[in-house]
C-alpha cells in the first residue's frame, strides 16, 4: 500500500491523546483525560517507532459524536442527511477491535492507489496484502488528528464498518469520508465541509481510495 506525499504524517500519540482532550472526546466518552494519556504512553512504549493512530472505541465515541468535531478550514463536519444509521455501521466479520477503550492503529494508509476501485474489489485486495481496512470510527480520528488527510480529490472509504440487516446479509452501503460539494441534500453551507456518508458497494469513485492499517494494539 501506498500514500500520497501530500498525506500529512501523524503526530505522535501522546500529541493525539492531547489533541482529543482539547476536542472533548474524553468526556463524550465518558473516559478521564489522565487515563487517556496513560493509554497513549503505554501504547507509545510498547512500539515507539511505527507511526499510529490513536482510537476510541466506537462503543464509547461513536461516528454521531465525532464527525461534527471535525474541520477544515472553519467548517464542521457533518453526517449526511440519510445515514441516520450512521452508529450501526459495526467491524466487518473478520475485523475484531482489541476490546479496550483505547487502542492504537498502525500504519494508516489512505489508499490512494486503488482510487477507482468498488469495496467488494479493494476488500480482498486489503486483506491479500495482510492489512485491515480502518472502520468508520477510525477513519474519522484519523481526519481529527490530521484534518488535511481528508483532501479534494483524494478522500478515502472506511470499509472495515457495515451494516447487517436481520436477514444477515450486509447492507449494501460502504461508508466514506470525503468534502461537500454542498449541493443537493447536503445544503450550501456545508460546502467544503468534511463529510461523512455512503457509497454502494459495487461502485467505483475515481476520487476515493480506501484507508487501512497494519494493525491494532
Amino acid at each position: 500500500m501506498t500514500t500520497s506525499d501530500a498525506v500529512p504524517a501523524l503526530p505522535a500519540l501522546l500529541d493525539q491523546a492531547e489533541r482529543l482532550i482539547e476536542l472533548g472526546v474524553p468526556t463524550l466518552a465518558g473516559l478521564d483525560p489522565d487515563a487517556l494519556r496513560q493509554a497513549a504512553a503505554a501504547l507509545t512504549v510498547a512500539d515507539p517507532t511505527v507511526p499510529a493512530l490513536l482510537a476510541v472505541d466506537p462503543a464509547l465515541a461513536p461516528p454521531s459524536a465525532l464527525a461534527p468535531l471535525l474541520r477544515l478550514g472553519e467548517k464542521p463536519g457533518f453526517v449526511v442527511v440519510d445515514m441516520t444509521d450512521v452508529d450501526r455501521f459495526a467491524p466487518v466479520q473478520g475485523l475484531t477491535l482489541p476490546g479496550s477503550p483505547v487502542y492504537a492503529v498502525d500504519l494508516p494508509d489512505r489508499g490512494d492507489e486503488m482510487a477507482g476501485w468498488s469495496p467488494d474489489e479493494a476488500l480482498p485486495a486489503i486483506s491479500g496484502a495482510g492489512r485491515t481496512p480502518l472502520t468508520l470510527a477510525e477513519g474519522i480520528h484519523w481526519a481529527l488528528q490530521a484534518p488535511a488527510v481528508v483532501e479534494r480529490n483524494h478522500c478515502y472509504m472506511t470499509i472495515g464498518s457495515r451494516v447487517r440487516r436481520p436477514d444477515g446479509r450486509l447492507d449494501a452501503r460502504t461508508p466514506a469520508l470525503w468534502i461537500s460539494n454542498g449541493t443537493g441534500r447536503d445544503g450550501r453551507e456545508n460546502r467544503g465541509a468534511p463529510k461523512v456518508g455512503w457509497c454502494w458497494a459495487g461502485n467505483r469513485h475515481t476520487w476515493l481510495g480506501f484507508a487501512s492499517g497494519a494493525g491494532r494494539r
